[in-house]
């Protein structure tokens, strides 16, 4: 006997697919945009004022730096994707993107130019609010390990 698939179900099937595939192209696209030297530009700000990537960046330097980052997300992008044939690898992708938004979640506390002066309470300026969509990037992350996860078991 066939199970019964609910409505929620395959909407939640039809979910997971759109979130993997955008969590996919998000690393994949801005990854590869690490080699143009406007995000090179981009960037700077953010990686200079981190504690964690201020001392890779006097080491390698911003374009070098730039570009290990965009391999680190290109790299895990593809792994996501490997999911129908690699669901091991993918899961190991991502845990990497979960330690990636976390690691750029962790700017909105270190870059000044995250948060706009003046305010009484932490108000993100645009900078801030372009990491700040990095939290929902981190819960797609969670969500794709732990899919990846299941389908190891079948």
């Amino acid at each position: 006997m066939r199970a019964r698939h609910e409505p929620a179900d395959e909407l939640a099937a039809v979910g997971f697919s759109v979130l993997r595939s955008a969590l996919v192209m998000n690393l994949l696209w801005i990854g590869a945009l690490k080699f143009k030297p406007y995000e090179v530009d981009n960037i700077e700000p953010l990686v200079a004022s981190s504690p964690l990537f201020s001392t890779l960046r006097q080491k390698l330097g911003a374009h070098k730096l730039a570009r290990l980052i965009g391999v680190t997300e290109m790299t895990l992008g593809s792994l996501i994707a490997a999911k129908p044939f690699a669901p091991k690898a993918s899961a190991v992708g991502s845990f990497g993107a979960v330690g990636t938004f976390l690691t750029t979640l962790s700017f909105l506390a270190t870059t000044p130019e995250a948060r706009q002066e003046g305010q009484k309470m932490w108000t993100p300026s645009i900078t801030g609010q372009f990491l700040l969509k990095d939290a929902v990037l981190l819960g797609a992350s969670l969500l794709t390990a732990a899919d990846s996860l299941r389908a190891t078991r079948r």
